[in-house]
């Protein structure tokens, strides 16, 4: 009888759990180690797995011409396996990063002398072991197998590795999976849009709005009816990606069948209904959700709410709130707390936020250096950069170290009222704390100085940045490539890109919007257009942005006939012309004395539902002004008040010069 099938209590010893290929086990190792229930000694397999040229026979894309016979004896000794066996020998292989590669030559070996069926639900299980450590890209998988293993691919193993890239936080390739299951004419379940919008959800950025509408359409296409859950998540990711109206929607998809969505998902809905400044639905939902619901409002719940209303600095109502909570016995938390301390600071009510603080304290939740940062942000927005330093002494008193984002929004404050020397003490004392600044850091100090005109004290602190332990990352040389293209330093413009590219960081749309405001503003328009170019063909999708760059850029000159092709162009690529962008165009028609055109660019906002700013009419005042057609420059003023829009200064000070002009005119 052969050894590998000798009952349990005749077993020289257990499989032991097993070390690196080829090492062997010590005695003392092998008695610590604790061992797998099994009545099958594979050490003679795996022994024979460890050889490189068998490994590589087996994993190979042409079989061999013909199997060596001590191969076909080893595989005829473990015949009576059963699969249950083959399953959890394949786990304890995938748990260690050692023992991988056995696991991977053990499959083909299988599949080979027929020993276990069928093959892809092994496979699915060797999926399910490396997607839950997270040690090896699932996508990368099938690469390790010969096609024969793998073509066609069937449901289950594209299941699982929907799953496995899922668990991964990779949509994309989750994505592409659900299209190969609907290639192959395979019927995606409900677990597989699950499992993509679990990668979706578990990311920290906001799921990508193109590639939910594009989930969304294929799962209506599938025909199929999503349940509660799916309903959840899908309402949620909507919500999260900020698309409330689409959200809204399926909320009441789910509804009309007689499903109710998760708590979750409607927390999730409110809060993006309030971060909207869509109050009154977000109280609606609350009140039709939890009020008047079964389902009693939670912390989280309160914090969504509260949102909008502090979205839209209602602070009676923010303070309703959480005294509905204490009715409710529902204890706020530091978001709370959060929330409202930035209501108070926004409304400028710094005593009322240090109240707060107190009252924070004695329900027990200690406030965290986010609750300052939060009230520094707040002091900045409204332009009270000075009261920093009090929110630091007030940090103090209440026994809250500064932590790095703390600093960083100080670095903030003072840099965006070009106070550099406090921004440059603030960095100094974040160091001697022994806080090392990271990649924020470095940018806001650097940005900083690029803006106050500090280019070459922006250039040392780049140098700094690079020999430190913190490497610049692709908003470093977005920084850096603005700051050469302002002085037209353009050798070091290419640079910069050269170095980026090397360090294996790829160019994003902000570079390429940064490349055409800077090639364009310097007249050099070929550069510019290149810079599109290079962008659509890395797959990168034109910004509005970066194409009111190019017209502002064109119109600065009076190149009317260019601003109007760039506008052509991105009506092709199917953006949406802006209002900032028609009146650039209509600038551009000014300077180059073209009136008439300059109003036809008027008609068509008007025509299209487009409304005309401020800026449009003092624009076409501009213009008129510049043709000599003075009389024309007060009626446009009062159309301008007709159609509501407020006059600034500058545009009252152009109906003066043109009444000048004309009573100069009359006397003469």
């Amino acid at each position: 009888m052969p050894a590998s099938l000798l009952p349990s209590t005749f077993l020289p010893h257990r499989l032991r759990r097993l070390g690196p290929a080829g090492c062997t086990t010590s005695p003392a190792a092998a008695s610590s180690a604790p061992a797998p229930l099994s009545r099958y000694d594979f050490e003679p397999l795996l022994s024979y797995l460890s050889s490189p040229s068998v490994s590589a026979s087996l994993t190979s894309s042409s079989p061999p011409a013909s199997v060596p016979a001590p191969e076909r004896r080893l595989a005829a000794s473990y015949s009576a396996v059963p699969s249950h066996e083959w399953h959890a020998l394949l786990r304890e292989l995938a748990a260690s990063d050692a023992s991988l590669p056995l696991a991977f030559a053990l499959l083909p070996f299988l599949h080979r002398h027929r020993l276990c069926f069928p093959l892809d639900l092994l496979l699915s299980s060797l999926l399910h072991s490396l997607s839950v450590s997270g040690r090896l890209l699932p996508h990368s998988l099938l690469l390790s197998f010969p096609p024969s293993l793998t073509d066609p691919p069937s449901p289950l193993l594209l299941n699982s590795l929907l799953a496995a890239s899922a668990a991964a936080s990779r949509p994309a390739v989750a994505l592409r999976l659900l299209g190969l299951l609907r290639e192959h004419d395979f019927l995606p379940d409900l677990a597989s849009y699950s499992h993509l919008l679990a990668s979706l959800l578990n990311t920290k950025d906001p799921p990508d709005a193109a590639l939910l509408e594009r989930l969304l359409g294929d799962l209506r296409e599938s025909r199929l009816e999503p349940d509660a859950p799916l309903f959840s998540d899908l309402i949620s990711a909507f919500a999260r990606a900020a698309l409330p109206d689409a959200a809204l929607e399926l909320l009441a998809s789910a509804q009309a069948i007689g499903l109710t969505p998760r708590s979750n998902a409607a927390t999730a809905l409110i809060s993006a209904l309030g971060t909207a400044g869509r109050v009154a639905e977000a109280e609606a939902l609350f009140l039709e959700f939890f009020l008047a619901g079964e389902i009693k409002p939670r912390t989280r719940a309160y914090n969504a709410l509260l949102k909008g209303y502090v979205r839209i600095g209602s602070l009676k109502n923010a303070e309703q709130v959480l005294d509905e909570m204490s009715q409710c016995g529902v204890a706020p938390d530091e978001a709370t707390y959060s929330l409202l301390v930035d209501a108070y600071t926004r409304a400028g009510r710094w005593e009322s936020a240090r109240i707060l603080l107190k009252e924070m304290e004695a329900d027990g939740v200690k406030p965290s250096s986010y609750v300052f940062s939060r009230i520094l942000a707040g002091f900045r927005d409204r332009g009270d950069w000075q009261k920093a330093f009090a929110v630091l002494r007030e940090m103090h008193a209440s026994g809250v170290r500064p932590d790095r984002h703390f600093y960083n929004v100080m670095i903030d404050t003072f840099g965006k009222y070009n106070c550099l020397g406090h921004a440059m003490d603030a960095f100094d004392r974040m160091r001697e704390e022994g806080i090392e600044p990271d990649v924020v850091t470095w940018n806001t100090l650097i940005d900083a100085h690029r803006k106050g005109g500090r280019h070459d004290r922006a250039m040392e602190l780049f140098e700094q940045m690079r020999e430190s332990n913190c490497p610049p990352g692709t908003t470093t040389y977005n920084i850096m490539i603005n700051l050469l293209g302002e002085q037209e330093r353009w050798e070091g413009v290419e640079v910069m890109l050269s170095e980026m590219k090397e360090q294996g960081l790829v160019p994003n749309i902000i570079t390429y919007t940064t490349l055409v405001d800077v090639y364009g503003r310097s007249g050099r328009y070929k550069e510019a257009i290149d810079c599109i170019e290079a962008m659509k063909a890395d797959g990168l999708k034109p910004s509005p942005t970066m194409y009111h760059a190019l017209v502002n850029a064109y119109a600065q000159r009076g190149l009317a006939d260019h601003a109007l092709n760039v506008v052509k162009a991105m009506k092709a690529d199917g953006l949406e012309v802006s209002i900032l962008v028609l009146n650039s165009l209509i600038n551009a028609f000014g300077e180059d004395r073209r009136v008439v055109e300059a109003f036809s660019v008027l008609q068509f906002m008007k025509e299209n539902g487009l409304r005309p700013d401020v800026i449009t009419y003092t624009t076409l005042m501009k213009a008129l002004i510049r043709v000599e057609q003075f009389d024309k420059v007060p009626v446009i003023y009062e159309e301008m008040i007709t159609s509501g829009c407020a006059p600034d200064r500058k545009a009252r000070a152009m109906l003066r010069s043109a009444l000048r002009y004309m009573k100069h005119m009359r006397v003469a």
